[in-house]
């Protein structure tokens, strides 16, 4: 009988890499409790993923990549969140700077930011300002005129792994639009070391200063030829996807596991609780496959995949939100100490609704669609 593939899952020659992302995971699982703790980048995770080839897989085939298409793209991005969700973070936003540099760039310099990606430089988004709110793409800081390019002072925040970046995708305005450019760091780029915070803690997302610094004019990104999807927009819901995945499991061994004294049955012989995990299981589902949807849409260019990544990025943070909760509701006592994997993932699942565009930001734009005329 020939199996039937779901159109919306990855294609079968890139099944392989869903196989070594799994394999990859098992020990990034191991080390995700102690990198929380510590908040130290999870260098050797990193290092395992490009070294496997998935860094380089992600590049358009006429830089040197695979074309890895985004249906399997989400799919990595979940399985690596679920194991280690600061890895993913921290990966998404180094492949949307690099594969976004190599895609916005002149044809040369686009070569060049592939080959440091399959060389193995690690690339940071800096798009983010201390004030402007979830408006990352609209920069409020303006660089200057100065020989050979612009200077820039001001800051960038939330900047993932950005102590180890080789290159960062900036952007500023320029003549009162925004501009994206590569830049290389250097002493007029510090890091503020703000990052002490409730979840995704390995992702090291410091702010970072810029005093002066200067954005080259041959590394200036040309304005945009055309429509293209990205990656960090694309993984940001399945990002949320793998936090809950993760809170789902930590919530089934709980209630398996979990003795009534007074009954002598498991937890998960309660009513109230099998309810409530169909109805957290059931909306998983759902919003994974909207995401799928979402991804499949990527992969045709179609014009609806901007809207369509605001709508499974509220779908995903909702539920990886709740589904924690339920966790952290049946695991009681247990679950709240730091011992439990519980409270990271309940910690963990508070970051996708902030992250931008923030929930809010996402409902207020699906709202403005649904209730107001469109053009």
């Amino acid at each position: 009988m020939t199996e039937t593939v779901h159109p919306f899952a990855p294609p079968t020659h890139e099944r392989r890499w869903i196989e070594t992302v799994t394999e990859l995971a098992k020990d990034f699982a191991a080390s995700a409790a102690e990198f929380d703790e510590t908040a130290e980048l999870p260098i050797a995770n990193l290092r395992a993923l490009h070294a496997a080839g998935l860094d380089r897989a992600t590049l358009p085939a006429e830089f040197g990549g695979e074309d890895l298409s985004y249906r399997a793209y989400g799919e990595i991005v979940r399985i690596l969140s679920a194991a280690c969700s600061s890895t993913a973070c921290v990966w998404v936003m180094h492949i949307g700077a690099a594969v976004g540099l190599t895609q916005l760039s002149a044809p040369d310099l686009g070569r060049f930011y592939a080959g440091e990606l399959i060389d193995g430089k690690r690339f940071a988004n800096a798009l983010s300002e201390p004030s402007g709110g979830n408006m990352f793409l609209m920069p409020q800081q303006v660089a200057e005129p100065v020989d050979g390019g612009h200077r820039l002072t001001g800051a960038k925040r939330f900047v993932s792994g950005c102590e180890v970046a080789d290159h960062f995708l900036v952007n500023a305005l320029v003549d009162g639009a925004p501009t994206f450019f590569g830049v290389a760091p250097d002493d007029t780029m510090t890091f503020v070391p703000i990052w002490d915070t409730m979840g995704l803690r390995a992702s090291r997302s410091q702010l970072v200063s810029f005093e002066g610094t200067v954005l080259r004019a041959d590394r200036r990104c040309p304005p945009s030829a055309g429509r293209r999807p990205n990656h960090i927009a694309a993984g940001l819901a399945f990002l949320s996807l793998g936090i809950a995945d993760a809170a789902e499991d930590a919530l089934i061994s709980h209630a398996r596991n979990r003795v009534i004294p007074a009954t002598g049955q498991p937890l998960a012989e309660m009513q109230w609780l099998r309810f409530e995990a169909a109805d957290v299981h059931t909306r998983l589902e759902a919003a994974r496959m909207y995401s799928l949807h979402m991804a499949w849409l990527a992969d045709r260019n179609s014009p609806e995949f901007l809207p369509a990544t605001m709508t499974a990025k509220v779908l995903a943070n909702d539920i990886a939100r709740d589904v924690a909760q339920l966790a952290l509701k049946a695991g009681g006592g247990s679950g709240f100490l730091r011992t439990s994997p519980i409270q990271r993932h309940f910690r963990d699942a508070q970051a996708g609704g902030l992250m931008a565009y923030s929930a809010e930001v996402c409902k207020d734009r699906i709202g403005e669609t649904v209730l107001l005329p469109q053009d």
